[in-house]
């Protein structure tokens, strides 16, 4: 079975355009500056650009990386067609290393999910390596009672003119393991299918700070999707200063 995001990468963008990626964006915008985190950011986990083109277009520095050749490869051409300059590179959260530190790290949008919780601490020094002292990290996991109450033992359709998206997940101790199908409409009208298998990790919010302080983060605060209470949101904001 191809790996995560292998096909899906060509239609990613295009079948989350309810998430409101301008409003998202401009919640990074906006908190970064009251942050004072500096102009020049690294993007874990950037997929297809989304958040690296926005944050370029309001005159950030930013380098895009992901641990998918496809989604690299869509993120680039993106860019490309909206005028934007934007390194985008191949790399592994659990094993990063960069030429040079950056003032401050994104990663939304789920990344540090599929890390194993065991690998959560690593990984976390891995971005503080990459940050001048002082940066900020900023991140999110999709919450424990998404995963939990929502995400597991669910199914999930979304039937477009262009491709048809099916997934079937299900709870399997601390993670969901979730079957992603693809039928992708040719010029011929028949379809293409492709299949892909994602893994999300559960991560409780005591768990996590108690990684970032072993990975000399100092947590400036916690928050739900876009800023809301974390009780009952689908997401958790964890804002980080690197000591």
């Amino acid at each position: 079975m191809p790996q995560a995001y292998d096909s899906l990468a060509e239609w990613f963008e295009y079948l989350n355009d309810d998430c409101d990626y301008d409003k998202w964006s401009q919640y990074f915008i906006e908190g970064l500056a009251a942050l004072g985190a500096g102009g020049e950011g690294l993007e874990i986990g950037c997929g297809s650009g989304a958040f690296c083109r926005a944050l370029a277009k309001v005159g950030y520095s930013m380098t895009g990386a992901d641990i998918s050749a496809p989604m690299l490869a869509r993120a680039q051409t993106l860019a490309r067609e909206e005028g934007l300059t934007i390194p985008f590179v191949l790399a592994d959260a659990e094993k990063l290393r960069t030429p040079k530190k950056y003032d401050f790290i994104l990663s939304p949008n789920d990344c540090y999910n599929y890390l194993r919780p065991q690998a959560l601490t690593g990984a976390f020094r891995r971005a503080a390596g990459a940050l001048r002292s002082g940066g900020i990290f900023w991140f999110d996991v999709s919450s424990e009672y998404k995963l939990r109450n929502k995400v597991a033992n669910n199914m999930f359709a979304d039937d477009r003119d262009e491709v048809t998206y099916l997934c079937f997940t299900r709870l399997c101790g601390e993670r969901v393991e979730m079957d992603v199908t693809l039928f992708v409409r040719r010029e011929d009208g028949k379809y293409d299918r492709f299949d892909e298998r994602h893994t999300q990790y559960v991560h409780t919010e005591r768990a996590l700070l108690t990684s970032l302080d072993e990975a000399g983060f100092d947590v400036l605060r916690t928050e739900g999707r876009l800023g809301e209470e974390k009780e009952g949101s689908d997401r958790l904001n964890l804002i980080c200063r690197k000591r």
